[in-house]
């Protein structure tokens, strides 16, 4: 299974050494010296190479700066530009961090409530720049977005296949007001 790690963005000096847009809570582990990863070049570029072994990694203030054996120079370094890194992971890996997972490991887990009634799956996985978005599919087909912190999802469990969601009105579940006739109870 592949997750993509990062993008490559601006060189860095002469050398072909260039910035990297991180996409990896693991980038000290998936930028290790001697690691390949596949590469895949943005729509309509020229010919690159298909993988990257790391020959150097190193931070610079927050911004990690790696050099890639296969980019000699300054010129390579910026051919390179916008190209996506994926690294290889086995299916039954996991993050170093045990309150970290792989978005392979969360779709398809059921999602229930506090009480333990169930709400839908997990669809996929949003990645957005404040924060996760967990997709939700509801029984009656919608999708709805729960962000995924520790107030709104306080329990992942991969050995029970569940994801526990603090639900309320308007996150999972609709607005009373919202649901249709099917739903409405037949109460005075």
């Amino acid at each position: 299974m592949e997750v993509v790690v990062g993008r490559i963005g601006k060189p860095h000096g002469i050398r072909g050494e260039v910035t990297l847009d991180v996409r990896t809570d693991e980038p000290d582990r998936r930028f290790a010296p001697g690691t390949t990863l596949r590469a895949a070049a943005p729509a309509g570029a020229d010919r690159r190479p298909s993988a990257l072994t790391v020959a150097r990694a190193r931070w610079h203030q927050s911004t990690l700066l790696v050099t890639f054996e296969e980019l000699a120079d300054r010129n390579a370094a910026e051919a390179a530009r916008g190209t996506v890194l994926y690294a290889t992971i086995g299916h039954d890996e996991s993050p170093d961090d045990p309150d970290e997972y792989y978005d392979h490991q969360l779709v398809g887990l059921d999602v229930v409530d506090l009480d333990g009634t169930a709400l839908g799956t997990v669809k996929a996985l949003v990645h957005g720049s404040a924060q996760d978005l967990l997709t939700v599919r509801t029984p009656d087909g919608r999708d709805a977005l729960v962000p995924f912190v520790t107030a709104l999802v306080p329990e992942v469990d991969l050995v029970a296949g569940r994801v526990v969601v603090a639900d309320r009105p308007g996150l999972v579940s609709p607005f009373p007001d919202e649901q249709g006739p099917d739903d409405e109870g037949s109460g005075a």
